[in-house]
Order: structure tokens, then C-alpha cells, then sequence
């Protein structure tokens, strides 16, 4: 890690600097997990954090294009290792800080792991996130290649919570999902956990912006997203440890 941004994290404590203000750039599918981490982050620090969420694709363009974020937590790595190639991010603060995993989810529909599968190998419409835009779409297309399936209609979403709420009104024969969409909530139907050998691995990772590493929220905030503490409620969200 470069020395000024070591040297920042080792000496800005959570509690020092209150008041301080973070905009952190949020892929869809960790929105509400980050919104529970910044939750905690704030009652302790004094500090504010500002979400902003999208799909990884949209918010690395609007990073490009000079958008004011402190930190970007993307759902892939790729975007985070662009970023610092175009030198618009701390390279030795490119970390990955989940991973995710990607389930067929058919809202309404009874079933086992088994007949759910079998649902998606007949699905006619199918809703999933952008590839191009969306890691979880990629991944979710690279399942579809790998299982051999041509829905006759993909219902893109923008990313993975129009994703999710395209499947959640049931106007198609279920989606491909984030897993830690599901966690938590009890929205019935049936679910197939897709197996990971099926797509590259979901490996989300975050990093620092140029305009984060003088701030002392930024600073503390992706600090904070590194300790055991927020792992432990990743991981309760629904995110394998990286």
C-alpha cells in the first residue's frame, strides 16, 4: 500500500476527525449489506457515509467521467484493476471484500433444489442483469453457456436488483439472482443454488479513489470494511470471505 495511504490508516482512528463525509460508490447487489455496514460505521464514528448504487458497469463510467466518489465497492474486479491502470485509484488499495454467489429463484413455484433446476432448463422468460453492464449477468450468462440453456427471452435489468425485481413479479419463469438478495427475506417459490463451477468466480472487490485518500471517512470507512467485524456481517448477508 502506498506509504501516505499506510500511513493514514495506521493513524486516523475510527473515532478521530468526526464529521467527516464519504461518498462510496455501491454495486446493486451489496446495496443493503453496505447500508447495514455504514449503519454501524456512523453509530461508532461520527463520520457520514453517502451510497450511491447502480451496476458496476454504470458507476465505473461515472468514475471515469469524474463523479465525486471517495470509494468504489464494485461486484467484480476487473472495473476496481481498470481504475487503478487509468491511475484514478491507490493501486495497493484494490482489495477484494466478498464474494458472491448466484441462485435461480422462481417466485410462486413449489419445488425442491432439483425441480427448480428443471425449471430453468424449460424457463421461456428469464430474468437476469445485463451482462455487459452487471458481473452477476455475466455470470449468469456464462451458466446458461455452460448448461447449454437458450431461454427464448432474457429479461435484462440494469443490474441485479431490477434483476430480482423483475423475477419477484413473476411476469417471467424466474430470474438469476444474487444470493444474498434471498437471505433474510421469505419470498417463497422454489431456489437452486447454482453451482460454482459453472461461472468464473463472482470475486467482488473495492477500492480506494484518488479523491478517498486524503479523506479521513474514506480512510476509516474502507478500514472498517476490512476487519472482522464487517466480514462477520458479509457473511451474514449472505458473502463467502474472500
Amino acid at each position: 500500500m502506498r506509504p501516505l495511504i499506510l500511513l493514514l490508516l495506521a493513524l486516523v482512528p475510527l473515532q478521530a476527525l468526526q464529521g467527516a463525509e464519504a461518498r462510496v460508490a455501491v454495486a446493486s447487489n451489496f446495496t443493503d449489506t453496505a447500508r447495514l455496514l455504514a449503519e454501524r460505521f456512523q453509530a461508532r464514528s461520527g463520520h457520514g457515509i453517502l451510497l450511491s448504487s447502480a451496476s458496476s458497469g454504470k458507476l465505473y463510467a461515472q468514475i471515469r467521467n469524474g463523479a465525486p466518489y471517495d470509494l468504489f465497492l464494485s461486484a467484480d474486479s476487473q472495473r476496481p484493476r481498470r481504475l487503478v491502470e487509468a491511475g484514478l485509484a491507490a493501486p495497493e488499495s484494490r482489495r477484494a471484500y466478498a464474494l458472491g454467489r448466484l441462485v435461480f429463484w422462481a417466485p410462486g413455484v413449489e419445488g425442491d433444489a432439483a425441480a427448480c433446476r428443471k425449471r430453468l432448463e424449460k424457463a421461456r422468460r428469464l430474468a437476469m442483469a445485463n451482462p455487459r453492464t452487471a458481473p452477476y449477468g455475466a455470470a449468469a450468462a456464462q451458466v446458461l453457456e455452460s448448461l447449454g440453456i437458450q431461454p427464448e427471452k432474457r429479461v435484462l435489468g440494469e443490474n441485479i436488483a431490477q434483476a430480482y425485481a423483475f423475477a419477484a413479479s413473476r411476469a417471467v419463469d424466474g430470474g438469476l439472482v444474487a444470493a444474498a438478495q434471498l437471505r433474510g427475506r421469505e419470498p417463497g417459490g422454489c431456489r437452486w443454488p447454482v453451482p460454482e463451477s459453472l461461472h468464473a468466480p463472482i470475486e467482488q472487490q473495492m477500492v480506494l479513489l484518488k479523491r478517498g485518500e486524503k479523506n479521513p471517512a474514506a480512510l476509516a470507512f474502507y478500514r472498517f470494511l476490512l476487519s472482522p467485524e464487517a466480514a462477520a456481517l458479509m457473511e451474514a448477508a449472505g458473502y463467502q470471505r474472500p
